[in-house]
């Protein structure tokens, strides 16, 4: 099920994102002693790690996941989504997680993606802040995506329209900057989870939310998986949910 949030700024809608998301975060904590948590990047995700990042949470009980990273990229590039994690939020939680598992962009990429699949096999998550790409993409899956590769962790392609959207958003000096390959999480690895926060902001989104949400599901549009969630928050600002009939 796919519950539909709208609100007039991004900050209001990052806030509240994050709120239920720190709420699942701390029910865990509370139930089992541990939380299990991928956080995403990206223009997408700015306000709602802000304020997940602010919240008083038992950040020394949870896993950290990350959700996907380019390949080739040196951690000092701008672009790098381990470097995006420590500065945006790793670094501003009041205390230290008890663990974060970053991919390493700079390891052989099979290995790599085969190292970290191994532990967050022994780690269920309970909450994954996602997005959703201007070409329909979650994660770095983009169409047409493997809805049916099981490994919790992939080396894929990327497409012209999304690195057109890293290019377009800045993090590169010019298209052909942008590197080709990454390591994602797969398809079936975040549906898994048992709670999605998706948070989508900016009109450049709006076709893609509308595809996503109203259409039907299919591999061309990787996002619209998430109408088969059991759990799934969507949280819009004004301009990318335009486009909405419903």
């Amino acid at each position: 099920m796919m519950n539909i949030n709208t609100f007039d700024t991004k900050t209001a809608m990052g806030s509240r994102a994050a709120e239920i998301g720190g709420q699942h975060i701390a029910d865990a904590c509370a139930a089992r002693g541990e939380a299990n948590v991928i956080v995403a990047t990206g223009a997408s995700q700015f306000e709602m790690l802000e304020s997940l990042a602010s919240q008083n949470l038992p950040w020394h009980q949870v896993n950290f996941f990350h959700l996907d990273e380019y390949i080739g990229l040196p951690i000092a590039h701008p672009a790098s989504f381990r470097l995006y994690l420590w500065q945006r939020f790793a670094s501003k939680l009041a205390v230290p997680p008890k663990s974060f598992h970053f991919l390493d962009g700079e390891a052989e990429p099979q290995e790599e993606a085969a190292r970290v699949s191994k532990i967050i096999e022994s780690h269920p998550i309970d909450v994954a802040f996602v997005g959703i790409g201007e070409n329909g993409h979650l994660a770095f899956n983009d169409p047409p995506a493997d809805f049916e590769v099981t490994s919790p962790y992939i080396v894929v392609e990327l497409d012209e329209a999304c690195r057109n959207q890293q290019y377009g958003e800045g993090w590169f000096p010019t298209f052909d900057d942008v590197p080709k390959k990454a390591i994602s999480m797969s398809v079936q690895q975040i549906m898994k989870s048992r709670k999605i926060i998706c948070t989508v902001p900016d009109e450049r989104k709006a076709e893609a939310v509308r595809n996503a949400v109203e259409g039907p599901v299919t591999p061309d549009v990787p996002a619209s998986i998430l109408q088969q969630h059991a759990d799934c928050d969507l949280f819009l600002d004004g301009p990318a949910a335009s486009l909405l009939n419903k």
